[in-house]
């Protein structure tokens, strides 16, 4: 079978190849806060060749095939091979009576941590789950501990948002020794397959965010720009996937009236998106693009560029990814381009695929969810409608 773009598009949610060295280290290019300048490099990385059909990416993280089986509703691909708790040691288990540990890696402070959390809590209680719930408030030793106590409280299967790409090896071991299921969702953990090591994954095509990301803001340019990328948080796949696939898109479109001239991490929050935009000001007063690796990162910018006299896509503009409420009015009021969501509900997509795993015919070894896309021609809508979060 053939597959899409984007159900072939290297380096899914569960993505574990290549980390950016510029994002892993937090390292910045162009103008720092000292008022000196240099020129900023596009960011080095490899996608990987596809083999059979299968990302790089997807294989690293235990996909071998596309799977053709019809796929649930919000599922844009999966990849096999079927997952089976038996095949490490995992028991089945009474969903009415045993206890599920869901642990959230951030604390819920933005719009995507807080919709993630509700789909996981409200779907659990809707199936009569009895739910513990921790946040490891960005912390990853606190998420490690966290997994383990869970567990030690008699949790059999725990749902979780890894951290970052690395640091959770810890708990995995912990719970493989154990036998308690494991199902990561949203980011993924560098080194770690799916039916090895842990138990189905799910997630965003963080790869494919980044390409519409670039085809919307050649569309909002029209191919020329003097462009800012405000990059998420160090060492963590998210940034790394939704950077290179943003890069690759402008080199496979022949984009190079594009330039970067820029690029700093915005750690993924709305404060540093400011001061990080207050700085892109100071040193390249010509900026007028901002390629925004996150909704809440976007609204700081907007925020500086308001400050500056500069909203407005006349004057700057602005593509982001996340679909929060605040950055899809934000392109209702004129001031973005566009937004690529990334759909935070995994709540049900990843509770069918745990009772799956342990109970029933087994799930896939990754899953990729489907994400919509606002810009003026349906923001308002997704407003009115209550689709953007």
């Amino acid at each position: 079978m053939k597959a899409s773009r984007r159900s072939t598009a290297a380096a899914a949610a569960i993505a574990t190849a290549a980390l950016l060295t510029a994002c892993s280290t937090g390292t910045t290019t162009g103008s720092g806060s000292n008022g000196g300048d240099s020129s900023a490099a596009p960011v080095s990385t490899t996608l990987g060749a596809a083999t059979n059909g299968v990302p790089a990416a997807i294989t690293a993280a235990g996909g071998t095939e596309l799977l053709s089986t019809p796929k649930p509703d919000g599922v844009e691909a999966q990849y096999g091979p079927v997952c089976k708790g038996a095949d490490l040691g995992i028991g089945k288990i009474d969903f009415k009576k045993d206890t599920i540990g869901w642990a959230q890696s951030e604390k819920e402070a933005n719009p995507f941590r807080i919709a993630s959390t509700k789909s996981q809590v409200e779907t659990a209680k809707s199936k009569g789950w009895k739910l513990l719930t921790t946040n490891a408030q960005s912390n990853v030793q606190q998420e490690n501990s966290d997994i383990k106590g869970m567990i030690d409280k008699g949790a059999k299967a725990i749902i979780f948002s890894p951290i970052n790409s690395t640091g959770l090896g810890d708990a995995i071991a912990y719970a493989k020794s154990k036998h308690v299921a494991m199902v990561p969702v949203d980011r993924n953990i560098t080194g770690v397959q799916g039916c090895k090591d842990v138990g189905p994954q799910l997630g965003s095509d963080f790869v494919e965010q980044g390409r519409r990301a670039a085809d919307a803001m050649i569309k909002a340019t029209g191919g020329t720009a003097n462009l800012a990328i405000l990059l998420g948080a160090p060492g963590v796949n998210v940034t790394d996937d939704r950077t290179a696939g943003f890069l690759d898109e402008l080199k496979q479109k022949n984009a190079s009236g594009i330039k970067v001239i820029f690029q700093q991490t915005g750690n993924f929050t709305r404060e540093d998106g400011k001061s990080v935009t207050e700085t892109l000001l100071r040193a390249h007063p010509d900026v007028n693009a901002i390629y925004a690796e996150n909704d809440e990162m976007g609204l700081g910018a907007l925020a500086a560029l308001d400050d500056a006299g500069k909203s407005g896509t006349s004057k700057v503009h602005i593509v982001s990814i996340d679909g929060t409420k605040g950055a899809v009015q934000a392109i209702v009021d004129g001031n973005f381009d566009a937004v690529i969501e990334s759909n935070p509900a995994f709540g049900p997509a990843a509770q069918t695929a745990l009772e799956a795993y342990v109970n029933g015919d087994g799930a896939p070894a990754v899953t990729i969810t489907t994400d919509n896309q606002y810009d003026k021609s349906n923001a308002q809508q997704a407003i009115s409608s209550g689709t953007a979060y």
